[in-house]
């Protein structure tokens, strides 16, 4: 009677582990499905009808010193995604290519905060624009990690021992071929913009928002099928995103 009821609960959890894995998809739905997840999404900016003034966005700071990723984004990248992302809000948008090797001086300038420097750039070229806008990497690092599976090669090994002969020999074969793996760790980043008086770099606005990532994969093998995915939104996706809630503040409160 033991034994019986051994098998059957060996049984029973191969098939439960059986029925944890997903129904077969092709590799190629899969991999668009994943990065469906990363593509563009735009926004609905609220005052997009309202002209806003002129303006300059300005590479800003990573302040955090992980590796990976100040290798994936750069201020540049995330003052590329703030000028596209102001544009569609309908601010107007002084290129920085137009201001030349004059960026990198009025940056360090707003950077520092330093008023006394702002004066001496000749006011020519931005004459008209009213602020100055940067987006700030504040945090950025991964916070979380799990990870879980299940290895039927135990359960495969008592089962087969208690039937034995054939019967447990392909018992043992069908219950230690089922294998399942997951890992997953979540990243949070958080970003500050600042909305800076173009005549003396006095601050106008500030904001802070905060967004998370999860990475993650999933393999299973159960009788030779075998299936893994990833999922994963990109650090510089999640960046573009963020650029998008301060713009979405900047426009509906300072606009």
């Amino acid at each position: 009677m033991e034994k019986g009821y051994l098998v059957a609960s060996c049984l029973a959890m191969s098939v439960a582990v059986w029925g944890c894995v997903p129904a077969q998809q092709s590799a190629s739905e899969q991999a668009n499905a994943t990065a469906d997840q990363a593509m563009y999404q735009p926004v609905s900016y609220i005052n997009a009808a309202k002209p806003g003034p002129q303006i300059i966005v300005i590479p800003g700071q990573i302040k955090s010193n992980n590796a990976t990723f100040t290798q994936k984004v750069t201020p540049n990248n995330i003052a590329d995604f703030g000028e596209l992302e102001l544009s569609n809000a309908n601010f107007k948008i002084l290129e920085r290519a137009d201001l030349g090797p004059m960026l990198d001086e009025i940056s360090l300038a707003v950077n520092m905060g330093d008023v006394n420097a702002m004066k001496k750039f000749p006011k020519g070229k931005f004459q008209s624009t009213k602020w100055f806008v940067k987006f700030d990497v504040l945090k950025a690092e991964p916070v979380a990690e799990a990870t879980k599976g299940f290895d039927g090669n135990a359960i495969g090994s008592i089962a087969g021992t208690l039937i034995g002969g054939k019967g447990g020999y392909v018992t043992d074969t069908a219950i230690s071929s089922v294998k399942t793996g997951e890992a997953a760790g979540v990243w949070i980043i958080g970003m500050r913009y600042k909305v800076l008086d173009a005549s003396t770099s006095e601050q106008v606005a500030t904001g802070y928002f905060e967004d998370k990532m999860e990475i993650g994969s999933k393999a299973s093998s159960v009788m030779g099928f075998s299936q893994s995915q990833g999922k994963q939104v990109t650090l510089d996706t999640l960046a573009q995103r963020l650029v998008q809630k301060c713009v979405s503040d900047i426009d509906a409160k300072h606009k």
